[in-house]
C-alpha cells in the first residue's frame, strides 16, 4: 500500500470520526441525560451490592428497638472549652464513631463543656440521623431540673432527648417524677437512673424494683463485676436496658495491659486489641445493652468500634477470659 492509499484511508477514517461527533451532538439531550443517568445508578448498584460488615446490636427491652452495643462517652474527653483546634478535633473523634456504627452518646452537666463541644461537632457533622441523644438531671434542685433540661437540648442543639437519665441518684425522687412527665408527653422517649464506682448499689436495686425505668447505667467491666451479683439480675427480670459505664476502670485497664500480650483464647477468637476484649466481654453479657468508652484519638474510637464486628463472647469465652482479672 503506497502513501496515497494511506492518505485516503486516514481521510476516510477521520470523516467517519468526525461524522460519529457531529451525530452525538444532534442527539437530544434527553438521551444524554439517561445514558448518564444509567450509568450513575448502575454504579450505585454495585455500590449498595458491596456486603457491609455485621455490626452487633441489642434491642431495648421496654422498646423493642434495636440499639448499637457501643456507644460514646464524653466525660473529661470532650471538655475542651471554647478550644476551636481541639473542637475540630473531636468532631473528627465523632465522625469516625458515627462513620463505624455508633449511635448512642452519653454526656452530663457535670461534665464541664462537654454538651456545647458535642453541640458543636454535632453542627459541623449535619446531625447525624442515628444519633441517639443521651444526657442527665444533675441537681440538688427540683425546680432547677427543667432548667437543666432545656440548656441540654440548646447546647446539643436538638429539639428534644432519647434518653434523660438522672445522674448518681441526685435528689431522684423529684427528677423521676418530672421525667415520668416528660416521657408521658412525648418529649422523651426513655427515662433511666445511674450511679459509678459501684456507689449505691442497695439504693439503685430498689428504686429498680419498685420503679418503671426503662434504662439503668452502672460501672462495669472485667475487673468491677459487682454490679452481677444482683443489679444485673434485677435488670433482667424488670426489662430494664443497662449501660456499662467506666468499661476501661477509668483508663486503669488500658494502662496495666497495652504493653502485655492478648490471651491466646482471644487470638484464636479474632480479637485483636485489649480494647476489642475488654468491650466485647462487657456487651457480651446478655444483659447488659450497651458500653459508652470515651476516648478523645480518632484510632482509639477505630480500636473500640471494632468490639462491634464479628460474634459476642460465649459464656464459655467470657468465663475463661475473667479468670486472669480474678
Amino acid at each position: 500500500m503506497n502513501y496515497m492509499d494511506r492518505s485516503k484511508i486516514n481521510r476516510r477514517t477521520l470523516i467517519k470520526k468526525l461524522g460519529l461527533y457531529s451525530g452525538l451532538l444532534c442527539l437530544p439531550q434527553s438521551i444524554l441525560a439517561r445514558e448518564k443517568n444509567s450509568g450513575a445508578q448502575q454504579k450505585a448498584k454495585q455500590k449498595s451490592a458491596t456486603p457491609q460488615k455485621k455490626l452487633l446490636s441489642k434491642t431495648i427491652p421496654s422498646s423493642g428497638s434495636k440499639i448499637s452495643a457501643i456507644g460514646m462517652g464524653t466525660w473529661i474527653t470532650f471538655n475542651v472549652g471554647s478550644n476551636t483546634e481541639l473542637r475540630d478535633q473531636r468532631t473528627q473523634v465523632l465522625k469516625k464513631f458515627f462513620e463505624l456504627g455508633g449511635e448512642l452518646i452519653d454526656s452530663s452537666p457535670m461534665y464541664g463543656s462537654a454538651q456545647s463541644v458535642l453541640g458543636y461537632s454535632l453542627d459541623k457533622l449535619a446531625y447525624p440521623k442515628k444519633l441517639f441523644v443521651a444526657d442527665k438531671i444533675w441537681t440538688q434542685s427540683t425546680d432547677e431540673g427543667p432548667k437543666q433540661y432545656q440548656e441540654i437540648k440548646n447546647l446539643w442543639g436538638v429539639k428534644k432527648a432519647d434518653l434523660m437519665q438522672i445522674h448518681n441518684l441526685l435528689n431522684w425522687q423529684d427528677h423521676l417524677k418530672y421525667l415520668q412527665r416528660l416521657k408521658s408527653e412525648g418529649e422523651i422517649k426513655y427515662l433511666g437512673i445511674t450511679t459509678s464506682h459501684g456507689r449505691r448499689h442497695e439504693e439503685l436495686e430498689a428504686i429498680m424494683k419498685s420503679h418503671s425505668l426503662d434504662f439503668v447505667q452502672l460501672t462495669y467491666n472485667i475487673t468491677h463485676r459487682e454490679a452481677e451479683s444482683r443489679l444485673l439480675k434485677v435488670a433482667k427480670d424488670r426489662g430494664i436496658a443497662v449501660i456499662a459505664n467506666r468499661p476501661y476502670d477509668g483508663g486503669n485497664l488500658m494502662s496495666n495491659f497495652k504493653s502485655k500480650k492478648l490471651p491466646a483464647i482471644a487470638t484464636e477468637a479474632g480479637i485483636k486489641s485489649w480494647a476489642e476484649l475488654f468491650l466485647k466481654w462487657i456487651i457480651s453479657h446478655p444483659t447488659v445493652t450497651l458500653a459508652i468508652p470515651a476516648t478523645s484519638k480518632v484510632q482509639h474510637m477505630v480500636e473500640n468500634m471494632k468490639a462491634l464486628e464479628g460474634d459476642f463472647f460465649s459464656p464459655e469465652l467470657r468465663k475463661a477470659l475473667s479468670k486472669g482479672f480474678s
